[in-house]
């Protein structure tokens, strides 16, 4: 009988812990530690692999190069 409730109170509180921080106060922050340069390269090694067509590598090629503008 302990145990159930133990179970049952472990269970209560990991829900509303949990719940804690979800507000609308969130903020969200991206960092890109990959240079430009990297980006590039790997956007090559990814079209010489044929993972991605030469299609898709230009467009992701334009968007790099757009963003670091």
């Amino acid at each position: 009988m302990t145990r159930i409730f133990v179970g049952g109170l472990l269970a209560v509180s990991l829900a509303i812990v949990s719940g804690c921080g979800h507000g609308s106060n969130r903020s969200t922050t991206n960092v890109t530690t990959t240079t430009t340069g990297q980006e590039l390269t790997d956007l090559k090694a990814a079209l010489d692999a044929g993972a991605i067509s030469p299609d898709e590598y230009e467009k992701k090629r334009k968007a790099i190069l757009k963003r670091k503008e």
